[in-house]
C-alpha cells in the first residue's frame, strides 16, 4: 500500500519527520517498507517563460528561444521542439541540472549556437500524458493554468511532484489500512493525534436512483451488500490536478473523471468501487448470481473468459457484466460518449473471490482488497462519497436517492472490558483510563465494562486481541524485559530418549543416518517380491499426490533403505552402512481412522569386508545397550524379500523383535544392485516395551580373570546361539563372558559341517581361579555342546 503523505495530511496534521513516521507507524503495528521523495533526482530544474523564438541558423528543425528563468540574466536555449509558441511556460533545466534517469545537463554549443540548459518534456521529468493530459506527449511539457507559473520556481513545487511516497506492508487480517483513511486512524493512534473524516456533501438531484435502477442478490452467501446510484449527464474529461497527483503517487494512472472517482475512493476508504455505462444494462437492472454452465464474458482487458457455476457474477436481465469483485466487463466500462452512469459498492465472499480471482488468472486491485474481507457497512460511505466528488468535479447530476441491498446486516462484536486481564496478559500496569484512550483512538468504543468493536476490525474476535492492540499503542519497546517465570522444566519422555537412544548407538557404531519419504510408489512392493495377497499391500492411498511415485503411505520402509543404498551403489559409493528410524503406516480396516504409525529401525549394509555377522553384530550390540540382554535367534526361510537361506529373527519372550539377513538377489536385481547387501528391520515399539531398564551394581572385579578358546565342529544348521547358550548355562556365574570370534566352512571341515571357535572369559568374584577349575570349566562346556551333537576340533 502507497500513501501519500499529502493526501494523509487532509485528515491528520502530524508535526513529525518523515524517518519519525515511519518509524512510530512501524514500531505500533503498520510495517513501513520504506519511503521515497517524488522527483528527488530531480535538481536545478525551474521554471520559465519564453520571450522570443527564432529559427536556428544552421538547421531546419532547431529553435533558439530567449527564457526568462528567473535568473540575473535571461538565458538562451536551443531545442528541437516543434510546439512551442512566444509567452509559453515551461520547465527550464538549468547549466548543470539533473533530469529523470540521472542525467546531468551541461550548458554547450548546438551547432555552433551556446545552448545554457534545456526545456524538459514530460518524460524528462519522470511524468507522463497521464499525469498532465493537456501536454504534448512528444514535445516540451508547457504548463497549464493547474501550475504556478512563478518564474524562477523550482518546477516540482510549481507541478506538484513534491510529495512523500510511504510505502506498507499490510497484513491480511488488516484490510481496514488498505486506505488513507484507515492508515490516518492508525497514526492519530499512534502519534496521539486527532484525525478527521472528509467532509461529504450530496446534494441530489432530480429525479429517484430507484425508479431508474432495481438491484436483486440471488447469491447472499457470496454477496453481502450491493449498493449502486446513478449519476446522469455525465462528462468524460480528465480530472483536476489534485486528484491526478494523489493517484499518481498511490501507484495508480489516472484515467478520467469517473474512473478516478471510483480508485480514488478504492484508495480513500479502502472499498473497491465500479461505473458501469447504465445504457449497456438490459432491463436496468443489477442481478447479482452465479454464472451458467458454459456461460462466456469478455473483461475489460479484451480477453473472453468461460465462467464456471462456483463463479460470482454481476449481471443484467440478459447477461453477466462483470465478474464480481475481480473485473468488470467490456462494455460495462465508461466511454467518452457515456452519459448515464451507475455506480457500484459491495461487498463480496473474500475466498468466492480469491478462487474466481486464481482460476480466471485475473488478479485485480480490487480483487486484491475484497479477498481480504472488507466491511459492508462501508460500501455506503464509499458510494456518498463517490457521488459527492461527482459534484465537486462537476462531472454530472448525481440522481437522488440510492439502491441499496443489504439482506444481513453485520453486527458489531461485542466483549467484556477487563483491564486487570490486559495488564496481567501483557506484562504492564496501565490504567483503566488509558487502556480506553488507546482503544477509543481506535474507534473502538468502550461502554461500561463492555467494549464495542466496529465491523471494519474484523480481526478483532477475543481479549487476546484487544490485548494487542493495548500493547502496541503502549509501546512494546516500552514493555520491560523479564526472565521467564514458569515453573515446568523441559524433558523428554521415557519414549523419546529411547529413540534418542537408538539414534546415539547407530550413529556410534560407524552408520550414517538416512531420512526418506514416508510415501512411495505402489510398485515398489513389486520390486521387493511381496506376494500379491500380502497385508503389506493394502497401503493408504494419497488423495492429491505429486505424482504415480509418491502416491501411498509405505506400509514397509524396506523400499525406501534399498532405494537409497542403489543411488549409493549406482554412483560408485564402494560401501555404505545407513539406518533409518523410519515410520510404517498400517491402515485399520475402515477408512474413519487414521493409520497406525509403527516406528521401525531399518539397517542397511553393502561392501567388500561386510557380511552377516558383522550385521548381526551390530544388532546384538545395540540389544544389549538398550536393555535386551536374554534372546533367541531363528532361521526365517519365508521371507520373499530376504534370501531364505542367509536370513534370521530375534525373538525375545516369545516376540520377533528384528528380522535381519541378506536380501534376495531377485530384490537386488530390482534395485540395479550388483552386490550382497544386508539388512535389518527392528521393531522398536517391541524393543521398547521388552527392554530392562533397571540398574544394577555390579563391582569393578578384584582378581585376574582367564581366558579360553574352543572350538568344536557342529551340523550347518546348528543355530550358534544354541552352542552359546548351552556354554553359558554348563559353566555358570565363573563365567563372565563368551563371544563367537570365528565361524569356518571349507575344505578342512566335512560338508554339511562348520567350525565355530567361542572365547571364553572366566572369572571368580572371591578368588583367583587357578588353572584347574578353568580346565573344568571348559570340559563342562564342552559336554554340553556335545549334547547338540558338536565335537572339539
Amino acid at each position: 500500500m502507497k500513501l501519500s503523505k499529502k493526501w494523509l495530511n487532509d485528515y491528520i496534521s502530524l508535526n513529525v519527520t518523515d524517518r519519525e513516521f515511519a518509524l512510530g507507524m512501524t514500531m505500533s503495528g503498520s510495517k513501513v517498507e520504506g519511503y521515497e521523495k517524488e522527483g528527488e533526482e530531480l535538481s536545478n530544474i525551474v521554471v520559465g517563460k519564453i520571450l522570443e523564438l527564432k529559427k536556428h541558423e544552421d538547421s531546419d528543425h532547431l529553435w533558439v528561444c530567449k527564457v526568462d528563468a528567473g535568473q540575473p540574466e535571461l538565458l538562451q536555449i536551443v531545442t528541437g521542439a516543434q510546439n512551442l509558441k512566444v509567452g509559453d511556460y515551461v520547465p527550464v533545466a538549468l547549466d548543470n541540472s539533473v533530469v529523470s534517469g540521472g542525467k546531468k545537463i551541461k550548458k554547450g554549443k548546438l551547432r555552433g549556437v551556446l545552448s545554457e540548459g534545456m526545456l524538459c518534456s514530460l518524460e524528462e521529468l519522470g511524468l507522463s500524458i497521464n499525469d498532465f493530459p493537456y501536454a504534448v506527449e512528444d514535445g516540451i511539457f508547457v504548463l497549464g493554468d493547474d501550475c504556478d507559473k512563478t518564474l524562477g520556481k523550482d518546477i516540482k513545487e510549481a507541478i506538484g511532484l513534491d510529495d512523500t511516497v510511504v510505502e506498507f506492508e499490510i497484513t491480511s487480517n488488516r484490510p481496514d489500512c488498505l486506505s488513507v483513511i484507515g492508515l490516518a486512524r492508525e497514526a492519530s493512534a499512534t502519534f496521539g493525534v486527532p484525525y478527521n473524516m472528509p467532509e461529504i456533501k450530496n446534494k441530489g438531484g432530480e429525479g429517484e436512483a430507484s425508479n431508474l435502477l432495481k438491484v436483486r442478490i440471488d447469491a447472499p452467501d457470496k454477496c453481502y451488500r450491493y449498493a449502486g446510484a446513478v449519476v446522469k449527464n455525465v462528462k468524460i474529461e480528465p480530472s483536476p490536478r489534485w486528484m491526478r497527483e494523489r493517484l499518481r503517487a498511490s501507484g495508480v494512472r489516472p484515467i478520467n473523471n469517473i474512473v478516478d472517482i471510483t480508485n480514488y475512493v478504492m484508495l480513500e476508504f479502502g472499498q473497491p468501487m465500479h461505473a458501469f455505462d447504465l445504457r449497456y444494462l438490459d432491463g436496468a437492472e443489477v442481478i447479482v448470481r452465479t454464472a451458467k454452465e458454459g456461460e462466456k464474458i469478455t473483461t475489460l482487458d479484451g480477453v473472453e473468459r468461460e465462467l464456471s457455476p462456483e463463479m460470482l457474477v454481476i449481471a443484467d436481465a440478459n447477461k453477466p457484466v462483470a465478474v464480481a469483485g475481480v473485473m468488470g466487463g467490456e462494455y460495462s466500462g465508461i466511454m467518452d460518449d457515456t452519459t448515464t452512469i451507475v455506480f457500484e459498492s459491495a461487498c463480496f465472499n473474500g475466498t468466492s473471490v480469491r478462487r474466481t480471482a486464481k482460476k480466471l488468472g485475473l488478479r485485480t486491485e480490487a480483487s486484491a482488497r475484497f479477498e481480504k474481507e472488507l466491511d459492508p457497512n462501508g460500501c455506503l460511505m464509499s458510494l456518498l462519497r463517490a457521488l459527492d466528488l461527482v459534484e465537486q468535479l462537476g462531472a454530472g447530476e448525481v440522481v437522488s436517492g440510492v439502491v441499496d441491498a443489504y439482506p444481513k446486516v453485520k453486527e458489531s462484536v461485542r466483549l467484556p472490558f477487563r483491564p486487570d486481564y490486559m495488564n496481567e496478559f501483557i506484562g504492564i500496569n496501565v490504567s483503566r483510563e488509558q487502556q480506553i484512550k488507546y482503544l477509543e483512538s481506535l474507534d473502538i468504543k468502550v461502554e461500561g465494562d463492555e467494549i464495542i468493536i466496529p465491523t471494519f476490525r474484523g480481526d478483532l474476535q477475543q481479549q487476546a486481541d484487544i490485548a494487542e492492540e493495548i500493547a502496541r499503542l503502549y509501546g512494546y519497546e516500552n514493555i520491560p524485559d523479564e526472565p521467564l517465570k514458569g515453573v515446568a522444566v523441559g524433558y523428554l519422555t521415557d519414549y523419546q530418549q529411547f529413540l534418542k537412544d537408538t539414534n546415539n548407538l547407530m550413529l556410534s557404531s560407524g552408520l550414517t543416518e538416512i531420512i526418506t519419504y514416508s510415501f512411495i510408489s505402489p510398485k515398489a512392493y513389486d520390486k521387493i517380491c511381496l506376494p500379491e495377497d500380502s497385508k503389506k499391500r493394502k497401503s493408504i492411498r494419497i488423495l492429491n499426490p505429486l505424482g504415480e511415485d509418491t502416491s501411498v503411505m509405505r506400509t514397509t520402509a524396506l523400499p525406501s533403505l534399498l532405494t537409497v543404498l542403489s543411488h549409493n551403489y549406482n554412483n560408485r559409493n564402494e560401501e555404505a552402512a545407513v539406518y533409518e528410524i523410519a515410520t510404517e503406516y498400517e491402515p485399520w480396516e475402515s477408512d474413519d481412522r487414521l493409520a497406525t504409525e509403527i516406528p521401525k529401525l531399518m539397517i542397511g549394509l553393502y561392501g567388500a569386508n561386510i557380511g552377516y555377522y558383522e550385521l548381526k553384530g551390530i544388532i546384538e550390540e545395540y540389544l544389549e545397550k538398550i536393555g535386551v540382554s536374554r534372546y533367541d535367534v531363528r532361521p526365517v526361510k519365508d521371507n520373499p524379500s530376504y534370501h531364505p537361506g542367509r536370513t534370521a529373527e530375534i525373538v525375545v519372550d516369545g516376540k520377533a523383535v528384528c528380522i535381519l539377513g541378506e536380501i534376495h538377489p531377485k530384490v537386488l536385481a530390482n534395485y540395479e544392485i550388483g552386490t550382497r547387501v544386508y539388512a535389518a528391520e527392528v521393531d522398536l515399539n517391541t524393543v521398547y516395551e521388552l527392554r530392562n531398564t533397571e540398574r544394577t551394581y555390579k563391582p569393578l572385579p578384584k582378581f585376574p580373570s582367564l581366558k579360553r578358546d574352543i572350538a568344536v565342529v557342529c551340523d550347518k544348521a546348528t543355530p550358534v546361539l544354541s552352542l552359546q547358550r548351552a556354554i553359558e548355562n554348563a559353566v555358570g556365574k565363573n563365567l563372565e563372558s563368551v563371544k563367537l570370534f570365528d565361524v569356518y566352512q571349507g575344505e578342512q571341515i566335512e560338508k554339511d559341517k562348520k567350525s565355530v571357535a567361542f572365547s571364553l572369559t572366566l572369572r571368580a568374584a572371591d578368588r583367583t581361579l587357578t588353572d584347574e577349575e578353568a580346565d573344568s570349566a571348559v570340559k563342562k562346556a564342552l559336554n554340553a555342546l556335545s549334547e547338540l551333537g558338536a565335537v572339539l576340533r
